[in-house]
C-alpha cells in the first residue's frame, strides 16, 4: 500500500472535520443547558479521581523498584514494609476508582436524561414524528436511535474522552520515568559511535506508531459495519413488533409463512452483516493479542542488556519495565479503543442524521410553505383556498373553500381513496403538504375521531378519557359513558392495564372513541369512518346519543354508510375530474332523510 497524496487526503480530512462538528453539534447543548454547573462539576470531580489514578500507578511504578531491590538484597524487614506500603497504594486505588466509576454512571444518566428529554421534544413537537414518517426521511427506526443510541453515545463518549485523557497524562508522566530510566544506547556506524538517550522512549513510539497504523488499517472497515448492525438489528426488532402488534390479522390469513419468510429475511441481514463484523473483527484480535503479548516481554529483551552488565539493579529492569509498559500502553490507547471508536463513530453518525432530519421536518413546518392552520376571532370553521397535496408535490385535492357553522352537521361522502381521510388530516391540521388557510374559532374546544382509535398500554380509564389522565374524571362518570356506547362488560375493569388495541375488538374500540366525545364535550367533532366496524343499528344509537348529548356540538362525518344521511343536514360530496383531481360538490340533504336532534337531557 502506498503512501496517500493529497487527493486522496482531503476527503479523509473532510470527514474527519464532519465528524467532529457532528460531534460537538450533538455535544454542546448539554454542557450549555440549565445542568451546566452540576454537569461540569461532575466531570470535574470525574477527571480529578482519573488523575488520582494516574498519580497511583505513578507511586506503584516507584514502588516496584524499592520491592524487587529488597527481594535482590534479601533484607526481610524492608520487604514487610514494602508490603504495608503497597496495601495503603492497593486500597487508595481500590477506593479512587469505585468513585471514578460511580460518578462517571451518574454523569452518564444525567446527560441520557437531558438528551432523551431534547430528542424526544424535537420528535413529538410539531408533529415531526408523523411529517418524517409522511416524507420517508431516510430516518429508520427512530426509536432506537433514542433508547439505544443516546445510551451508546453517552456512555461512549465519556468513556473514551476520559481514557484518552488517562492515557495523555499517563504518558506525560511515565515517559520522563522510562527517559530517566533508558540511559543512553550506543550505535556503531563505520567506525563510529553514537548514543541514542533516552532510547527505550523511542522504542515505545515506534512500537505504538507501528501497532496504531496497522490498527487502524485492518479495522476501518468496521465503521460502516457496526453502523448497518445496529440498522439491522432495530429492523428485525420492529418487525417482531410488528407481528404482536398484528397477530389477529395475521392468524385469519394464515400468514405464518410468509410472515415466517419475512422475518427470517430481515434476521438474515443481521446475521450477514454480522459475519463481516466477526471477520474483521478476527483479523484486528489476531492483531491486538499478538501486538498486546509482544508487549509484555519486549521491554525486558531492550532493557536486559542494562541489567546484565549490571548498569541497574533487578528493581531497575522491573520499573523499567513497568514504566515501559505504561508508556507504550497509553500511546497504543487508540489500538486498545479501536473497536469501541468505530461503535461510536457509528453512533455519532446515527444520531446526526436522526438529529438533522427531525431539523428539516421542523423548519420546513415554519417556513410558511404548506397548510397554514390560524385561530381567529369567528364563530365558524373555515378553509380558505385549501388545496391537498401527496407527500410528492402532486395535487389530491383543487382549491376549496369550507365553512362550517356551530351545531350544524356535515357529511362527507366519495370514492374510496379519493382523499377523503387526507382532507381529514388537512382540517386537523396535521397534514402539511398543500397550500391554504384552515381557520379555527379561538379557544375552539375540537375532538378528531379517525377509523381506528389510539389505544395505548395502561388503564383502561385512561383510554376513555385520552389524551387526558383518566384519574381527572370520576368512576361513575366512566362507567355511565361506557353503559352508554354499550360496553357495560367493561365497567368493572376501569383499572385493569392490558394492552387495549389487542384485548378489544375494533367495534368496542370505536365504541371507546364515542365514550371519549362524550367525556370530552367538543365543540367541533371530526369523525373519519368513525363507525366503520359497527352495524347500522349500532351507529344509529351512537349518532343518536350524541346528537342527545351534545346538542351544540358541529359534528363532520366521512363515511360509505347510507345510514350517515340521516344524522347530517348537508353533504360535502368528493368527485374526480379526468386529470384525477378532487372536488369538493357541497349539496343540501333532503330534511325528510335527517333525524331530527332530541333534546337535551
Amino acid at each position: 500500500m502506498g503512501i496517500p497524496n493529497g487527493t486522496q487526503q482531503a476527503p479523509m480530512l473532510k470527514q474527519a472535520k464532519t465528524f467532529f462538528t457532528d460531534l460537538w453539534g450533538l455535544t454542546r447543548p448539554y454542557w450549555f443547558s440549565e445542568e451546566r454547573w452540576v454537569a461540569c462539576s461532575l466531570l470535574t470531580v470525574v477527571i480529578a479521581l482519573n488523575l488520582a489514578l494516574v498519580y497511583i500507578r505513578v507511586l506503584i511504578n516507584l514502588w516496584n523498584n524499592d520491592f524487587y531491590n529488597t527481594l535482590q538484597n534479601l533484607d526481610q524487614s524492608a520487604f514487610y514494609r514494602q508490603l504495608m506500603r503497597f496495601a495503603l497504594l492497593a486500597a487508595s486505588h481500590i477506593v479512587v476508582a469505585v468513585y471514578q466509576l460511580y460518578l462517571n454512571q451518574m454523569l452518564q444518566i444525567r446527560w441520557r436524561r437531558w438528551l432523551t428529554s431534547a430528542y424526544l421534544g424535537a420528535w413529538l413537537g410539531n408533529r415531526t414524528y408523523y411529517r418524517m414518517q409522511l416524507t420517508d426521511s431516510g430516518t429508520d427506526n427512530p426509536d432506537q436511535r433514542i433508547a439505544d443510541d443516546l445510551a451508546l453515545f453517552c456512555d461512549r463518549t465519556l468513556n473514551l474522552a476520559l481514557g484518552m485523557l488517562s492515557a495523555v497524562v499517563t504518558l506525560g508522566s511515565f515517559i520522563a520515568i522510562l527517559w530517566g530510566l533508558s540511559g543512553a544506547f550506543p550505535i556503531s556506524i563505520s567506525g563510529h559511535t553514537f548514543s541514542i538517550p533516552g532510547y527505550m522512549v523511542w522504542f515505545a513510539l515506534a512500537y505504538a506508531l507501528v501497532g496504531t497504523w496497522l490498527t487502524h488499517i485492518i479495522g476501518r472497515p468496521l465503521i460502516g459495519l457496526n453502523f448497518h448492525q445496529q440498522k439491522f438489528e432495530a429492523n428485525f426488532r420492529f418487525a417482531l413488533v410488528r407481528v404482536r402488534e398484528h397477530a389477529e390479522g395475521i392468524a385469519l390469513y394464515r400468514g405464518e409463512a410468509n410472515e415466517m419468510r419475512h422475518l427470517t429475511a430481515r434476521f438474515s441481514d443481521v446475521v450477514r452483516n454480522w459475519w463481516a463484523i466477526m471477520k474483521r473483527q478476527k483479523r484486528l484480535t489476531w492483531f491486538q493479542s499478538g501486538y498486546s503479548q509482544t508487549a509484555i516481554i519486549f521491554p525486558f529483551v531492550v532493557a536486559a542488556p542494562h541489567y546484565f552488565t549490571r548498569t541497574i539493579q533487578l528493581g531497575g529492569l522491573m520499573q523499567t519495565a513497568s514504566a515501559f509498559g505504561q508508556v507504550q500502553e497509553a500511546l497504543s490507547w487508540f489500538v486498545s479503543a479501536y473497536v469501541d471508536l468505530a461503535e461510536w463513530r457509528a453512533t455519532v453518525d446515527r444520531l446526526t442524521s436522526f438529529y438533522n432530519d427531525t431539523e428539516r421536518s421542523r423548519l420546513a413546518a415554519q417556513d410558511g410553505d404548506g397548510i397554514q392552520v390560524t385561530n381567529i376571532a369567528q364563530p365558524n370553521f373555515a378553509v380558505e383556498r385549501l388545496n391537498v397535496a401527496l407527500p410528492n408535490g402532486r395535487p389530491l385535492i383543487a382549491p376549496t373553500d369550507v365553512t362550517l357553522a356551530p351545531r350544524s352537521s356535515v357529511l362527507m361522502t366519495g370514492p374510496s381513496g379519493s382523499g377523503k381521510s387526507t382532507l381529514f388530516r388537512a382540517f386537523a391540521g396535521i397534514w402539511p403538504f398543500g397550500s391554504g388557510t384552515v381557520q379555527w374559532p379561538a379557544a375552539a374546544r375540537v375532538l378528531f375521531l379517525p377509523q381506528k382509535p389510539y389505544l395505548g398500554v395502561g388503564k383502561l380509564r385512561d383510554q376513555l378519557t385520552y389524551p387526558a389522565q383518566g384519574g381527572s374524571v370520576p368512576d361513575g362518570v366512566l362507567n355511565q359513558a361506557l353503559l352508554d356506547c354499550g360496553l357495560p362488560q367493561l365497567a368493572h375493569r376501569l383499572d385493569e392495564e392490558q394492552n387495549w388495541a389487542q384485548v378489544l375488538s375494533g367495534g368496542e374500540q370505536q365504541r371507546i372513541a364515542f365514550g371519549r366525545a362524550l367525556l370530552y364535550q367538543p365543540q367541533w367533532l371530526f369523525m373519519d369512518e368513525a363507525t366503520a366496524s359497527l352495524d347500522d343499528a349500532s351507529e344509529t344509537r351512537l349518532y343518536t346519543l350524541l346528537r342527545e348529548r351534545l346538542p351544540d356540538t358541529c359534528i363532520v362525518s366521512t363515511g360509505h354508510h347510507p345510514n350517515l344521511a340521516r344524522f347530517h343536514a348537508r353533504r360535502l360530496r368528493l368527485e374526480h375530474d379526468a386529470a384525477g383531481l378532487g372536488h369538493l360538490i357541497p349539496e343540501q340533504l333532503s330534511e325528510q332523510c335527517r333525524l331530527p336532534a332530541s333534546p337535551k337531557r
